[in-house]
C-alpha cells in the first residue's frame, strides 16, 4: 500500500460556522478517529489533498498525517469516507481512521478489471455493479487494488464476489453472492453501469 505524507492542522473549534470559514480559506474540515483513539478534529489544505487523490487515483493510500498544533503529532490513517458538495462536487468533509499495526481495519479497495471479455465479440456489453470490495485485514496487508481478469467472461456470464481471488490475509466482507459484473446482450442491460470496453 502506497504511503503519502500530508500536513494538517488541529482544529480548536468545530461546528458548521467554523467549517464554512475553513472552506472559504481553501481548507477542508476533517476528523481522525479510531479504536482506542481520541478523535482529533483537523483541517486539510484542499489543493494538497486533491493533488494526492488525482495523482494516485484508483489506489488505496496510507496517509502519514503530520498534525500541527504547537508541536507535531504523527498519525497513520486511511481515508474512510468523504462528503461532496451537491453542486460543485468539491470535497467538503473527510473522515480518517487512525490505524495501528496489529489491529485489523475494514476498508474499500478498488477493483481493476483486466482483459477483454470474449462475450463482447458476440455483441455483448459489460455491466459493472461493483467498483470496489470491502475487506478486512491488517494495515500491512491492505492491497492498493484487486485485479480481476474478466477475459474469459462469455455472453450471459455473471461474476460474483465469491469468484474474486484476494491476497492472503485479506478477508472480503461483501456478500459472496453479490454480482460484480455481467455480460449481457446489447439492449438487455439492467441497472449496472454499461461499457463496451474494459481496460
Amino acid at each position: 500500500m502506497r504511503q503519502v505524507n500530508l500536513s494538517v492542522v488541529k482544529r480548536e473549534k468545530t461546528g458548521k460556522e467554523c467549517a464554512k470559514k475553513l472552506r472559504k480559506q481553501g481548507l477542508i474540515p476533517a476528523i481522525v478517529y479510531g479504536h482506542n483513539f481520541d478523535p482529533v478534529p483537523i483541517s486539510v489544505k484542499a489543493n494538497e489533498l486533491e493533488s494526492i487523490l488525482h495523482k494516485y487515483k484508483g489506489e488505496t493510500l496510507l496517509f502519514n498525517l503530520e498534525v500541527q498544533n504547537g508541536e507535531t503529532q504523527r498519525i497513520q490513517a486511511i481515508l474512510k469516507d468523504y462528503q461532496l458538495h451537491p453542486v460543485t462536487d468539491k470535497i467538503i468533509h473527510l473522515d480518517f481512521v487512525a490505524i495501528k499495526e496489529g489491529e485489523t481495519v475494514s476498508i474499500d479497495v478498488p477493483l481493476e478489471f483486466v482483459g477483454r471479455p470474449v462475450g463482447l465479440t458476440k455483441g455483448g456489453v459489460i455491466e459493472i455493479f461493483m467498483h470496489d470490495l470491502t475487506v478486512e485485514c491488517l494495515p500491512s496487508n491492505i492491497p492498493d487494488k484487486i485485479q480481476v481478469d474478466i477475459s474469459n467472461l462469455d455472453l450471459g456470464d455473471v461474476l460474483h464476489v465469491k469468484d474474486i481471488k484476494v491476497p492472503e490475509g485479506v478477508k472480503v466482507l461483501d456478500d459472496p453472492e453479490d454480482t460484480v459484473i455481467t455480460i449481457v446482450a446489447e439492449g438487455g442491460e439492467g441497472e449496472g453501469a454499461s461499457t463496451e470496453e474494459s481496460e
